[in-house]
C-alpha cells in the first residue's frame, strides 16, 4: 500500500517535470497582470491558479471567449488542457494576458501556427499601462483647479 503510493508520486513528479519545462511556457503580459500559461494534451479544459477557468473568471463569456479564441482558430480546442499560472492585475488584464500566453506558445510548437495568427493581432502585446503620478498634480494629469486671484 505505502509503495503503491510512492510510486504514484514519482510517477507525477516526473510527468510534472515534463510538462512544466521552461521552454514548454507560453509568456503574456497585460496592463500589471502577467500570465505563464502551459498546454497539456487533454479534453479542453481550464485552470487558472489551481481553480477552474469558468469559476476563476466568474462565468463571463467574453474572457472565456477570449482565451479560447487562439485555439479556436487553429481547431484545436479541444485537444488541449490549459493551465495558467497568473499574478497581478484584474480579471481582463489577465484574460488577455493568458490569451497572449496561449498564442505565444502556440508558435513555439509550430513555427506554422505563426503565419494563422498573426493577422488576427494575437501575437500582439497591448503595451498600455497605467501613467505614473507626477509631483504637483493630483493623479498623472490631474490638477488642481486654477485660481486667477
Amino acid at each position: 500500500m505505502f509503495w503503491d503510493i510512492k510510486i504514484l508520486i514519482n510517477k507525477l513528479k516526473k510527468f510534472m517535470n515534463i510538462v512544466f519545462q521552461k521552454d514548454k511556457i507560453g509568456l503574456g503580459k497585460r496592463k500589471r497582470a502577467i500570465a505563464r500559461v502551459f498546454l497539456v494534451p487533454g479534453n479542453g479544459s481550464i485552470t487558472i491558479n489551481k481553480v477552474s477557468g469558468e469559476k476563476y473568471l466568474q462565468y463571463n463569456t467574453n474572457y472565456l471567449n477570449s482565451i479560447w479564441s487562439p485555439l479556436e482558430k487553429l481547431n484545436v480546442k479541444n485537444k488541449f488542457d490549459i493551465i495558467a499560472i497568473v499574478k497581478g492585475g484584474g480579471l481582463t488584464g489577465q484574460a488577455d494576458s493568458i490569451k497572449l500566453g496561449i498564442a505565444r506558445l502556440l508558435c513555439k510548437m509550430e513555427n506554422e501556427n505563426r503565419i494563422i495568427l498573426k493577422p488576427f493581432g494575437f501575437l500582439s502585446r497591448d503595451a498600455r499601462i497605467k501613467e505614473r503620478k507626477k509631483y504637483g498634480l493630483r493623479k498623472a494629469r490631474k490638477a488642481s483647479q486654477y485660481s486667477k486671484r
